[in-house]
């Protein structure tokens, strides 16, 4: 029976589907390092008391890259490159969502509305992002290779998300609430037709390495297709909506590491 479990078992036991996977894992994780990392250095003065906060997001995101290197090293695989059409972030951004990485590699300082336009896309993405370590913890969290990162991962990308819901409420208290619902809304139904395509490619990618056959292939794409119409419809509007999480201040820390993942 064809099922997201028995997807991503086969993909796991697999070193060349795995090779893949974690490698599209850790780059866009790297990416996401990257941005939160210009971000924090380029934040306006009124909002400098977020600057440790997204540079804790950064740093949670590195440590993620570095969790699906080690995974590759244990089982003697290296990165490989990403197909772009498989780069989540880069397909963003091309549709104009988030900070343009132009922007970030500049030495200007970052505006309000920048901060604002930050925190709503990484509301959306990280809902995605939460969403599916979820997933993975329900069916993989006693995996015996995957199943401690997965938790890690998991635990932080909640983190997150909370971060995003606490920061939003609050810009959107200080005034900026407008902003926020337009941003949302636009990031959200940018963000799953973007999934819609990274979820068909890396289908496509995994089939050829798995050697599927023609039947499974469509079904696995008849069922994202059949996903995306969901959120297109009305899934969407679980990514937009702001509710005080119950984890408070939940990147207010130092970021954490393990031994076998620093």
């Amino acid at each position: 029976m064809l099922s997201a479990r028995s997807l991503f078992q086969e993909i796991v036991d697999n070193d060349d589907s795995f090779q893949l996977f974690c490698s599209i894992a850790a780059s866009g994780e790297a990416q996401g390092g990257w941005e939160n990392a210009r971000i924090a250095a380029l934040v306006p003065d009124a909002m400098r008391h977020l600057a440790p906060k997204i540079t804790r997001h950064g740093a949670d995101e590195d440590k993620h890259g570095r969790i699906f290197h080690a995974l590759l090293r244990k089982r003697g695989l290296h990165a490989v490159p990403v197909p772009p059409e498989t780069d989540y972030t880069m397909l963003l951004e091309r549709r104009g969502i988030g900070l343009a990485h132009d922007k970030l590699r500049r030495q200007e300082a970052l505006t309000e509305d920048d901060i604002v336009v930050y925190l709503a896309h990484s509301r959306v993405t990280e809902q995605r992002a939460a969403d599916q370590m979820d997933m993975l913890v329900r069916y993989f969290g006693d995996h015996p290779v995957v199943g401690k990162a997965i938790h890690m991962i998991s635990n932080d990308e909640d983190n997150h998300l909370a971060y995003c819901h606490e920061e939003l409420l609050r810009l959107a208290r200080a005034g900026h609430g407008r902003t926020i619902q337009r941003v949302l809304r636009e990031s959200a139904l940018a963000e799953i037709a973007v999934y819609r395509d990274v979820s068909l490619a890396v289908m496509d990618h995994m089939g050829r390495l798995l050697h599927w056959p023609a039947p499974k292939a469509a079904l696995l794409a008849a069922g994202i297709r059949g996903t995306y119409a969901y959120e297109r419809f009305s899934g969407w509007h679980r990514m937009v909506g702001l509710r005080m999480p119950e984890r408070r201040d939940a990147l207010g820390g130092a970021p954490l590491t393990t031994p076998e993942y620093a």
